[in-house]
């Protein structure tokens, strides 16, 4: 029998990040000393209090049963009470706080629930690519809105156009930025929420880096603003905060018809996560950030360290305002990806393409930073012998 796979499969946009590990791992075959500085997966371990609550509620026959369909009400109010502590937000945690496996399963199921063949969503580029599978599935299409940093890495919405804005339904925005790691200012999010609602577009706030900000300013929360609930939603995971990617756990909180309709669709997919994981959540939410807090200085004595070094061989770039990222300009001569292949062949030190986040990524590529202090200055004093960068330009 021939399998003839749906229409959607072929929509479905190349894993970009596959491609890259494919490459990485024949490099490590090899035998080579690799720096990974590619991927965004947290490298430090989740902190013990939530694994002891983890631990302390699996044995709970409780969370053998069925959980609720809509997920567990504890951590419903736990995700408002910590809108409420971090950012003075008022949520309803029983109609305004949908539990997701993680966030990126929601930004999925977005599109799900609002779009239909043909219909348009506005996506950052560059911007997290998985943006572009939740409107692969529902065969919409993308319109980009290009992040320059001459604009510091913000859309302009006037470059938009109207026979576009007809036709869309929904806009991705994602601050602090991956893969820029730039904050947006509060006057953005009143722009963005006039543009909404004029255009009757709904707002999709990707806030996963929302803890990680650095210079003692704190991201702004698209909740906070007047009027956001009415034109959107915000997509939070715990998989960054504590270190608990794995894990699994993420939230959509804000329009409540919005909240309805991730409820109604997660009801067809899911029975709601093992109770124990939502317990442990729950506790990682309500107890002290002092975990966080720590974490964040460890990232920013991390930012520090690398750029330091960088700016000492020549690479000028911007320092990271939030996120655990670095976007580094790519010297002249390279593409993206020219650049980053050479990096990993010569110097063993992998970084992502930003063609592989959107056209406009180009001349960029993306540093994670994900390895200590002295790992990521071995990295540059790898790439310094490459001569590829003179000093003081």
């Amino acid at each position: 029998m021939r399998i003839q796979p749906a229409d959607m499969i072929d929509r479905l946009p190349t894993q970009f990040f596959a491609t890259l590990v494919a490459k990485v791992n024949k490099v490590i075959a090899a035998g080579h000393d690799v720096i990974n500085l590619g991927q965004g997966n947290p490298d430090l371990p989740t902190p013990p209090h939530i694994i002891e609550e983890m631990q302390a509620q699996a044995s709970n026959p409780l969370h053998h049963k069925y959980p609720p369909f809509s997920g567990r009400l504890e951590l419903k109010q736990a995700v408002a009470q910590w809108y409420k502590n971090e950012f003075d937000v008022d949520l309803d945690p029983e109609e305004e706080v949908a539990i997701l496996f993680g966030s990126k399963t929601g930004l999925v199921e977005i599109c799900q629930v609002l779009m239909n063949s043909g219909d348009v969503a506005l996506v950052p580029d560059p911007g997290y690519p998985d943006y572009w599978s939740g409107v692969a599935v529902v065969d919409g299409r993308m319109v980009m809105m290009p992040l320059k940093a001459e604009n510091q890495f913000l859309p302009d919405y006037s470059q938009l156009k109207q026979a576009d804005l007809d036709r869309a339904k929904l806009m991705f925005l994602n601050y602090p930025n991956n893969p820029t790691a730039v904050n947006a200012p509060i006057e953005f999010y009143e722009e963005t929420i006039r543009f909404a609602k004029k255009h009757e577009i709904v707002v999709c706030h990707d806030f996963a880096y929302g803890a990680i900000s650095y210079d003692g300013k704190k991201p702004v929360s698209f909740m906070q603003l007047p009027g956001a609930k009415e034109v959107g939603v915000e997509f939070y995971t715990l998989s960054k905060t504590y270190n608990m990617a794995g894990w699994r756990v993420g939230a959509m909180v804000g329009n409540r018809e919005l909240v309805r309709l991730i409820n109604l669709i997660q009801d067809h997919y899911f029975v709601s996560m093992f109770g124990a994981v939502q317990m442990a959540a729950a506790r990682a939410m309500t107890d002290s950030q002092q975990c966080v807090r720590d974490l964040v200085a460890v990232y920013e004595g991390r930012r520090n360290a690398l750029f330091s070094n960088l700016h000492r061989i020549g690479w000028q770039a911007q320092p990271s305002q939030g996120s655990f990222f670095a976007w580094l300009p790519v010297p002249a001569g390279y593409t993206s990806e020219s650049f980053s292949d050479l990096l990993l062949e010569k110097a063993h030190v992998v970084v992502a393409p930003g063609i592989g986040f959107g056209p406009t990524g180009e001349g960029y590529v993306r540093a994670a930073l994900l390895s200590d202090e002295q790992r990521l200055a071995e990295a540059v004093s790898r790439i310094e012998r490459l001569g590829l960068l003179a000093k003081g330009k």
